[in-house]
């Protein structure tokens, strides 16, 4: 009845009324997984089954026998996969190989994580909630830094991020004194 009205408002799943009868033939009764994704006119995704875009009215096309015979995702991403995974190795040799020729002072192996652990003497843990709580200090300090007062308003909402990193700080180092093992051990 559409099809014979004058003017009647064309609705997504049909097709338009002035589309002839060899462009209707043309597309299978249903969508199959041959057809396009996406709308070549807006870009729009095709409803579920679709012969027509929702939003422009366009015909939905099949894809080329070149994008159905290149292959599955799967053995693209697999390719991709591949080809990232030997460029970043290529690279780590590189970077390797460039530190063992650099002469680094004696005074750095002072800074290595199991180094630093034997010297304070804190199980992994505890040495971690140390780290951290140093760090939440160091942010306490760095707002006063970043931030100049100029109003009271600005005065009290950086003295409560100053509040906020130091809670941050107790948390850490009460956790370090949690995860500390016992001395009787």
């Amino acid at each position: 009845m559409v099809d014979v009205a004058d003017d009647a408002p064309q609705e997504f799943w049909r097709p338009p009324a002035a589309l002839s009868q060899a462009a209707k033939t043309e597309f299978p009764a249903l969508a199959s997984p041959e057809m396009a994704q996406v709308c070549d006119g807006c870009g729009s995704e095709f409803m579920i089954q679709a012969r027509f875009c929702h939003s422009c009215g366009m015909t939905r096309k099949a894809l080329t026998e070149t994008a159905l015979v290149a292959g599955s995702d799967a053995a693209v991403i697999a390719g991709l996969w591949v080809k990232n995974v030997a460029r970043v190795r290529s690279k780590l040799a590189w970077v390797e190989a460039f530190c063992s020729r650099v002469p680094f002072p004696s005074w750095l192996r002072y800074l290595h994580f199991h180094e630093i652990k034997r010297l304070v003497g804190l199980p992994t843990g505890s040495l971690i909630a140390f780290f951290i709580g140093l760090g939440c200090i160091a942010g306490a300090v760095g707002v006063s830094a970043f931030f100049k007062v100029s109003n009271l308003g600005e005065f009290q909402a950086i003295q409560m991020w100053r509040i906020e990193w130091l809670l941050g700080a107790t948390a850490a180092f009460v956790a370090g004194i949690l995860l500390k093992k016992s001395s009787d051990d």
